[in-house]
């Protein structure tokens, strides 16, 4: 099975949303310069952001994320972000009414049944978790093996956390990933099991 990966681009004072759930600047630096990141066109970066990004999306054969984030995106229009083959959405609600059947999402209660819905799904590829409370109870679950961080210079003050309520502690290993790109810093960290 492939790596458990916690991801988020987060302000430098540990925040991935602001006092009112918006991203305010921590995604200007996927705009900030001339390397397209994706089909898009619109996404783009520094080729040393591009270097470091797109490999690691290469990578992703699913992604856990909240109910929060799902309805706030408005479940991505029912085709998961930045390529990704599979979104396991961690809810206590059912899915969407009308919600398309074929639609490549995956609705399962808790964090225990995300990771192994995901990680069947993926195979040996890796399984990405969105940053904040679900992130934060999948490393608290101990299944988070690796947690990567896109830091923006920006202090927010007050936010969504990039750990959720997570209120013990848990020790990483040095970063093993330290990489400047334009309005960013790439931080790769292992999780100390």
């Amino acid at each position: 099975m492939g790596k458990v990966v916690m991801y988020s681009s987060v302000s430098v004072d540990g925040f991935i949303a602001d006092e009112n759930d918006q991203p305010g600047p921590l995604f200007d630096w996927l705009t900030s310069g001339d390397v397209p990141l994706d089909e898009s066109g619109y996404v783009k970066v520094s080729q040393t952001s591009y270097d470091y990004t797109r490999p690691y999306w290469d990578q992703i054969g699913a992604t856990i994320a909240g109910r929060h984030v799902f309805d706030m995106t408005d479940g991505w229009d029912g085709k998961p972000p930045s390529g990704v083959d599979h979104v396991v959405v961690v809810t206590h609600r059912p899915k969407p009414e009308g919600w398309d059947p074929e639609a490549p999402f995956h609705f399962v209660d808790g964090v225990e049944a995300a990771v192994a819905k995901a990680q069947e799904l993926a195979g040996d590829r890796m399984v990405e978790v969105a940053a904040g409370d679900v992130g934060g109870q999948v490393l608290a679950a101990g299944l988070v093996d690796e947690v990567r961080m896109d830091v923006v210079p920006v202090v927010f003050g007050s936010g969504k956390r990039y750990f959720g309520s997570v209120d013990a502690q848990h020790l990483l290993e040095d970063p093993d990933v330290v990489i400047q790109g334009n309005r960013v810093l790439h931080l790769r960290y292992r999780v100390r099991r």
